[in-house]
């Protein structure tokens, strides 16, 4: 008979963290998709040339912690789609910079307006304080673990 296992998945705290993050972001992909036919990688690439401007595709794989290759399938969608524009750097010929068009502009703009709609539902029913504490709770859990005494 085996042995009886008392490890509780459903109060590990990275699969809580990750159905907590499935499930707050189902609505706003919804909208996303529906409303550009974006996938999760391009509304990430979209936001960060909305909040930044001009970026490297590998820029923003660093940033937003999503491997370049990911990034480089989202950034040839969106640039089909004519969302952004890339230009290729006369200086060094591997860097493409990357920059919405009118079109990625306006999509971002009305996506970020919804997005800040959207963290207001979420954080509804909590109060201010404890929505500040969450958010300074899950930045200090989204720092690398270097220190953090993982085995």
């Amino acid at each position: 008979m085996p042995e009886k296992d008392d490890f509780d998945l459903q109060e590990f705290l990275p699969y809580l963290l990750n159905q907590a993050a499935e499930e707050s972001s189902l609505a706003f992909q919804q909208v996303y998709k529906r409303r550009y036919g974006m996938l999760r990688t391009e509304w990430r690439v979209l936001f960060h040339l909305g909040i930044y401007g001009e970026l490297t595709a590998g820029e923003i794989a660093a940033r937003a912690r999503i491997h370049k290759t990911k990034v480089s399938r989202a950034v040839a969608r969106m640039e089909e789609r004519r969302f952004l524009t890339r230009t290729r750097d006369t200086a060094d010929r591997r860097r493409e910079a990357l920059r919405l068009t009118k079109q990625g502009e306006a999509a971002y703009r009305d996506l970020r307006a919804v997005a800040r709609e959207y963290d207001a539902a979420l954080l509804d029913g909590f109060s201010a304080q404890e929505a500040a504490l969450l958010r300074q709770m899950l930045r200090r859990l989204a720092r690398p673990l270097d220190g953090r005494g993982a085995a």
